[in-house]
């Protein structure tokens, strides 16, 4: 198979964490043409969907005293051609949020793709539809108490009825923007203010959850099944668990009240064409969606003794 990665530029990428690189890896090893793009080379022409690509070639990471080893110089491109992405035999978009109108503009072009040709992971549309925070509120059911306003007096009758809270801006990632709410913080009104851009954009605001402390769990659902988790939890004096922040992973398992809910997510997302999803789980309770670039199958792999890549191309293969 031919398959196309959007990423962010490769030079940026941890090849020791980012699940992009390890399902490139796979592929590679499987035998599967690997290519390489940015939002930014995408074109449309002739009524389709094209893009500057360059072959990838990696030296895969390595285990050793339970961290992934990566080589120096991990990767080799080749010179860039211009390729319909109807010539691959899928295209995983995997630019790493914030969704910016460039990003949407990207899901556009990615939607002239003939779908019996080539599949995208994930669906255009899902991806436009999902927006991470709002799209986990069609799962109330499982969700912790959760109000999305800018109002300031909404916001604050919530955070006194629940006595603590955590606030998250809908179009963050990787923890950033999170903040904990008291009613009795004597910033709290600049906080809403500063958060909702005085009162033009909405928040997320969700009753905080004490089991917090003890992680905030990633599983990663292929084509709405689980295949692994992960759990995250906060050091020193933070509060969030996110890796990007500095959370410790540790090796966990998926509970019959997190299957749960997987069985109630699952069937939206395949219908949704959203086939690699991290759900984050906080004591039970299904505290976000993640559709975009979700991460978490390096940390999986290396506490499991898993390759959560091939399992991803071996679906591929199959479909």
């Amino acid at each position: 198979m031919k398959l196309a990665f959007i990423i962010d530029p490769l030079a940026k990428l941890d090849p020791g964490h980012d699940s992009s690189v390890a399902m490139m890896e796979a592929a590679q090893i499987l035998g599967h043409e690997v290519w390489v793009t940015e939002v930014h080379q995408l074109s449309v022409i002739d009524g389709k969907g094209w893009g500057l690509l360059s072959q990838i070639q990696l030296t895969p990471v390595e285990l050793q005293d339970g961290r992934w080893v990566s080589s120096p110089n991990w990767y080799q491109v080749s010179e860039t051609v211009l390729r319909c992405l109807e010539d691959m035999d899928a295209v995983f978009m995997r630019k790493d949020p914030p969704v910016t109108i460039r990003y949407l503009y990207a899901t556009y072009i990615l939607e002239l793709i003939d779908p019996e040709k080539t599949l995208v992971i994930n669906s255009p549309q899902g991806l436009r539809e999902a927006n991470e925070k709002m799209y986990t509120l069609q799962f109330y059911s499982v969700m912790p108490e959760t109000v999305v306003s800018r109002d300031k007096a909404i916001i604050r009758r919530f955070v006194e009825e629940k006595k603590q809270a955590v606030l998250k801006p809908l179009g963050g990632k990787a923890g950033e923007g999170i903040l904990f709410l008291e009613p009795s913080d004597r910033n709290f009104n600049s906080i809403i203010e500063v958060s909702t851009h005085q009162g033009q954009e909405p928040v997320m605001v969700q009753e905080f959850l004490p089991a917090a402390k003890d992680g905030d769990k990633r599983i990663i659902l292929l084509d709405g099944e689980p295949i692994g988790a992960v759990n995250r939890v906060p050091t020193g004096q933070e509060f969030r668990g996110n890796m990007a922040v500095g959370g410790r992973v540790e090796k966990t398992e998926i509970t019959p009240r997190e299957q749960e809910i997987c069985a109630i997510v699952g069937p939206r997302l395949r219908q949704n064409g959203l086939y690699f999803v991290g759900i984050d789980v906080i004591g039970g309770y299904l505290t976000e969606v993640n559709v975009t670039s979700p991460t978490g199958i390096r940390e999986i792999d290396r506490l499991d003794g898993t390759n959560l890549g091939k399992k991803v191309i071996e679906w591929l293969e199959s479909r």
